[in-house]
């Protein structure tokens, strides 16, 4: 991991981008606004830091470590989280928007009011997740794990959840209006005034 002093980060941010900083330690710093777009911040490591409204489209952040980081309203459209760990992380009101988020580690991740249209969230970990009143429309959540994650009021429309641990989750007041539940674990699972207009339920049937 490499470590700079705030001049350094200073210099490199004002460097002609996209930027190759794999491994860079930047954990615990401030960087309100930088902008990391395309930027190659794979196994990075920003543990606590704060990225308020930062700029991280189409970066790569692959196994980068972003636990307790403050993401409010950064933006992360078509970025690349594969495997990144966001463990308590802050995204309230972030976009990520076809984000690639393919096995990520979202435990506790307060992602509420977040636009995550379109995305991949393929065998992601969203355990005991805030995700109040996010959009996560369209988006691929196959065989993802929302054990106990907050869904009220959140857009799951036409969204794929084939598989999905879904166990003691609260779906009250969410749009699952034409999602694909087949194989969802939902043990345990609050749909109340929950639209599932033509929702493929766990057992492959459509929700009349």
């Amino acid at each position: 991991m490499t470590n700079l002093t705030h001049y350094q980060i200073y210099d490199l941010l004002n460097r002609p981008h996209p930027l190759w900083l794999v491994k860079i330690n930047l954990s615990e710093t401030t960087l309100w606004m930088a902008d990391l777009s395309e930027c190659n911040l794979s196994w990075s490591d920003f543990t606590r830091s704060d990225l308020s409204w930062a700029i991280l489209i189409k970066a790569n952040l692959s196994r980068a470590n972003l636990s307790q980081a403050n993401l409010f309203e950064a933006y992360l459209s078509e970025c690349n989280l594969t495997e990144a760990n966001l463990t308590r992380a802050n995204l309230t009101r972030a976009y990520l928007d076809r984000a690639v988020l393919v096995q990520s580690l979202m435990v506790d991740t307060n992602l509420s009011r977040a636009n995550i249209t379109r995305a991949n969230l393929n065998r992601a970990n969203l355990s005991g997740a805030i995700c109040t009143r996010a959009d996560f429309s369209k988006s691929d959540l196959i065989s993802a794990n929302l054990n106990s994650a907050n869904c009220t009021n959140t857009n799951f429309f036409e969204t794929n959840l084939g598989n999905a641990d879904l166990r003691n989750a609260n779906f009250d007041g969410a749009d699952l209006t034409g999602a694909n539940l087949a194989g969802a674990d939902i043990a345990g699972a609050r749909f109340g005034s929950a639209n599932l207009s033509d929702a493929i339920m766990p057992d492959g049937k459509k929700h009349t």
